[in-house]
């Protein structure tokens, strides 16, 4: 039902709202009686007198009723206090109605699917925020160790489903709306995909949350709190256009905003040398970073943990009432533009000095925001007396990637300037406090900034990270000795956080002069044809080449003086020397890390490095996400147990050839491929087959994650279909629906030109009427998670083929796998270690493997590669204008040439072009004999049980933060 119009009724007295609003939530919440019985429902347990001793955020006890009533139904005729044990659907809908009056941001005369979203939300709300607080009081009350994880991204998606999911309250939420006059399912897809993440990173930092939760850790993720997110994605004739991100524009209903928990943060300044001996911050710009909460229920359990995010903004005074009253209204405004565009944007453009500044401006607010409040609920847990020697015990902060980096300095310039503690002490508890998730390999993403720009925006961070470069360079002289100058010079031009700096004054004596390390001339090929890229992952373009560096090349007869190298802080390596842990995210990344990425670190400190590799959360990914299959899973294995014990999905190997099994497993197959259906007509315009294999590849647009070489696998196919009469096409070709989805960061002009590609060649091929319904391209635009949350459960192949030794783990993958999905990839990241669980034969592997990639790019640099001819010809087929007119040379010429700036195939799309469509001709074979290709989804879900977040965070939890789970009585 669309609408719900409100009737006129005579409205009660205000005792009577009162008492029968105070009767209706009580019903809601449950009796006193029910605090006796351990129930996993989180609206259990609470009564009357909780809501009196609570803090003032939780609900009121005030009428649901209002002068206008909802639509009518039994619920008004009788509203009896329920069940203690589980809120039942008359208590829920009151307290919908009463949100619907009394909180929501909409006008009172209608009921329609927005408001009745909004008014569900923060029914459930309600729920949360009375576990949130008794969760937070009892981790107060037993002062026990807490971790806490810093990132810059939280994917969440929405959170309706998942939340009442999580406190079982499904259908009880379900039968309440159906009795206001709306469908759950309708009212759900009202809410927005909270836009606070883009990729892998963020969405890993949201499965740990909730497993967090669900395993009754204590812990707390801090992020930022966007406005406008990364960008919308618009697909259009000219490829990827880019708007911002309307996901509060009607405010977010999960959110509760703390007024009363701010924390000044301050850009540029001084330092000065007080008459005490200490160094002092002064001047410059002040902000403050006023937090936002979010609640992060678990799984059958009471326990609710916090995403505290962060907003920006300066105090009124800080407005310029005489430049506004003079006409000068844009100066008037300047210092609130200035702090709240900090939280506008993930990762805005960083080509300009001003997009420099305002990225590190956002890590510095997220670093001193959330290490400012953790120091003050340390000392508020430790009384009067507080031993800051104790911080290690009863704090860990976990860095995800390198943009938390300047929570180390952060940290110590709390501990020294503002607590009084000296640098020893604050080195010492620093490097037991705080530990470091490395993400990437590729060595141009290992995060550097400026050491000028950091200077003059963070002065004091800057000279405690020359003392922690002075504390390093010692260590190393240590270790090495000074017997092999040359073998100390390169240990120290590897490991210093300070790059292209003078060695300081007291190891000066150690390196000659004109062998001071400098950088080296050499640098890794970028990742576009023609600007470096800018990823949403870090800050990479303070290392680009000067705009006029291939004229000079060209130009050998003015012979200038080589510029002097850029004085750069590398993050990566601050994090690793200061960090009591290190962690790789998957068994080859973690293998990677040791040997290569940090190697000089991993032979200094071998007791720091770690695996841990990633995992998703059950929960979302396939428990809600994909409910037909859930409860295929449940009857054949015997129990829900799976949900929280994933080690039981093993128990469907013995089922994976039963007949019964593998026609329930295709039906529900099929009934998710026909939601997609109707989900791609509605947001493209295409219509695809059901019978066709569903052949997705989504994630963000990176030449290293090589859609280009999905796309041209496709050409390849098109091409020799082509070539065939209909009834050798048909004999030939398994049908297929090619489906991509994610976002090119919007100057990363390379992946902005694969986007483009890929949506000519579809608008090409789907509409051939030769082809019709035997190949159809799709790109699905604003990929997100909610999106995938309705492709993952109908795929059937997902495409995981990044260059060998570049991804780090991938999380998608373990999606894909656990809904039942075969896999084609190469032995990157965590596919290998699925490959391994799953079993060989269940996986399509081609290409080259990671050992191997330096020998080949080497080879192609010496001009050895020959290209097979089928990679040519594939070349040649799309210059030759079937695709339309636009000019694909840049895109086709970065894949030939023997080396050069945007040249030489650096991601081997071409090396492993043969072995890539060699391997779809076996995944062709396979998926005519359905039951063979049933018995390898089944597999691959059994498989998958290694790939859960909570075996992951107990991991964590027992081997970097020594922590403990703790059960809320």
């Amino acid at each position: 039902m669309a609408t719900s119009q409100l009737s006129a009724t005579a409205p009660p007295s205000g005792n009577e709202r009162l008492l029968r609003r105070r009767k209706d939530l009580c019903g809601l919440l449950g009796s006193g009686a029910a605090e006796e019985k351990k129930s996993a429902l989180s609206l259990r347990n609470w009564n009357a007198r909780s809501l009196r001793t609570r803090r003032p955020l939780t609900v009121r006890s005030v009428s649901s009723e209002s002068q206008q009533r909802l639509k009518d139904s039994p619920l008004e005729e009788d509203p009896s206090i329920p069940s203690p044990l589980k809120p039942d659907a008359a208590s829920i809908a009151s307290s919908i109605k009463y949100h619907a009056e009394f909180t929501v941001p909409f006008s009172p005369d209608k009921f329609e699917l927005p408001k009745a979203f909004f008014a569900t939300a923060q029914s459930v709300r309600d729920a949360l925020i009375i576990n949130g607080n008794a969760t937070y009081d009892y981790c107060e009350k037993l002062n026990v160790k807490q971790a806490y994880y810093l990132s810059m991204e939280f994917l969440q998606g929405r959170a309706l489903l998942n939340a009442i999911g999580n406190l079982e309250l499904t259908g009880a939420y379900a039968e309440a709306l159906s009795k206001l006059g709306h469908d759950l399912e309708n009212v759900a897809v009202q809410e927005a995909d909270a836009a606070l993440g883009n990729g892998g990173l963020g969405r890993l930092a949201s499965c740990f949350l909730d497993s967090l939760a669900t395993l009754n850790y204590p812990a707390w993720g801090y992020g930022l709190r966007y406005r406008y997110g990364l960008f919308k994605q618009q697909i259009t004739k000219e490829g990827q256009e880019e708007v911002a991100e309307s996901w509060l524009k009607m405010g977010n209903p999960w959110e509760v905003v703390r007024n009363d928990v701010s924390y000044p943060v301050k850009f540029y300044g001084n330092v000065v040398l007080g008459s005490d001996g200490k160094r002092r911050w002064i001047g410059g710009e002040d902000i403050r970073a006023v937090a936002f909460d979010v609640p992060i229920p678990g799984y059958k359990t009471r326990t609710t943990i916090n995403l505290r995010l962060w907003s920006t903004k300066v105090p009124s005074e800080e407005f310029d009432l005489s430049a506004f009253n003079a006409g000068e209204h844009t100066k008037a405004n300047e210092a609130l533009l200035n702090a709240e565009k900090i939280c506008y944007i993930l990762y805005p453009g960083d080509e300009s000095i001003e997009g420099k500044i305002l990225r590190l401006k956002q890590q510095y607010t997220l670093c001193s925001a959330s290490l400012q409040d953790i120091i003050a609920r340390f000392e508020k847990r430790s009384g009067k007396h507080v031993n800051w020697e104790e911080i290690p015990e009863k704090v860990a902060v976990q860095m995800n990637d390198t943009h938390p980096t300047l929570c180390i300095p952060e940290l110590m310039r709390i501990l020294m300037d503002l607590k009084g503690l000296s640098w020893k002490e604050a080195w010492n508890i620093t490097k037991r406090t705080v530990a470091y998730t490395n993400h990437t390999v590729l060595p141009e993403a290992l995060e550097k900034w400026s050491l000028e720009l950091m200077q003059k925006l963070l002065p004091r961070h800057v000279d405690i990270i020359e003392m922690i470069d002075e504390e390093l360079v010692g260590t190393i002289i240590a270790e090495c000795g000074t017997k092999d100058p040359v073998l100390l010079e390169k240990k120290l031009k590897e490991m210093r956080i300070l790059e292209n700096v003078d060695l300081p004054p007291a190891f000066a004596e150690f390196i000659r002069p004109e062998e001071e390390p400098v950088a080296s001339s050499e640098k890794e090929p970028e990742t576009t044809a023609e600007e470096p890229e800018t990823t949403e992952e870090l800050n990479i373009n303070l290392e680009d080449e000067p705009d006029d560096v291939q004229g000079r090349e060209n130009d050998e007869e003015f012979l200038e003086p080589e510029p002097e190298p850029p004085m750069m802080v590398r993050m990566a390596n601050l994090c690793v020397a200061c960090s009591h842990a290190v962690n790789g995210v998957a068994e080859i990344h973690s293998e990677i890390v040791k040997k290569e990425v940090f190697h000089e670190f991993f032979m200094l400190w071998p007791e720091k490095f770690q695996n841990k590799t990633n995992g998703v959360t059950p929960r979302r990914w396939i428990r809600f996400c994909n409910q037909e299959l859930s409860k295929i899973i449940t009857k054949w294995i015997g129990t829900e147990d799976w949900i929280l014990h994933t080690d039981k999905l093993a128990e469907l190997r013995k089922f994976a050839d039963n007949e019964d099994l593998q026609t329930q497993w295709r039906a529900a197959k099929r009934n998710n491929k026909m939601k997609v259906v109707r989900f791609l007509k509605e947001k493209t315009g295409y219509a695809v087959s059901p019978d066709a294999m569903f052949d997705i590849q989504v994630k963000r647009i990176h030449e290293y994650k090589r859609q280009l070489l999905n796309i041209l696998g496709i050409v390849y196919r098109y091409k020799k279909m082509k070539a065939m009469d209909p009834a050798e096409r048909t004999a030939k070709f398994v049908p297929r629906v090619c489906i991509f989805g994610g976002k090119a960061f919007a100057t990363y002009v390379q992946a902005k030109r694969i986007v483009k590609f890929i949506t000519d060649v579809a608008a090409t091929i789907n509409h051939d009427p030769e082809i019709g319904d035997l190949l159809k391209v799709v790109f699905v635009p604003d990929y997100n998670v909610s999106v995938a949350e309705l492709l993952i459960p109908a795929s059937e192949l997902s495409q995981h083929i990044s260059t060998a030794g570049m991804e780090a783990s991938g999380t998608s993958n373990m999606k894909f796998a656990m809904n039942g999905c075969v896999l084609i990839g190469t032995l990157d990241g965590a596919n290998v270690e699925i490959r391994q669980e799953v079993g060989e034969d269940n996986f399509f592997l081609f290409g080259a493997q990671a050992h191997e990639i330096a020998g080949l790019r080497k080879e192609r640099a010496e001009g050895k590669f020959v290209p097979d001819p089928r990679f040519e010809e594939v070349k040649a087929f799309v210059r030759s204008g079937v695709f339309g007119p636009s000019n694909y040379d840049e895109l086709m010429g970065s894949l030939e040439g023997n080396e050069g700036f945007g040249r030489a195939d650096y991601f081997l799309v071409g090396k492993d072009f043969p072995s890539y469509i060699e391997c779809q001709e076996q995944v062709d074979k396979a998926y005519q004999d359905q039951k063979r290709w049933t018995r390898m989804s089944i597999l691959n879900t059994a498989g998958s049980c290694k790939f859960s977040s909570d075996r992951t965070i107990h991991e964590y939890a027992k081997d970097i933060w020594n922590i403990s789970p703790i059960e809320l009585p």
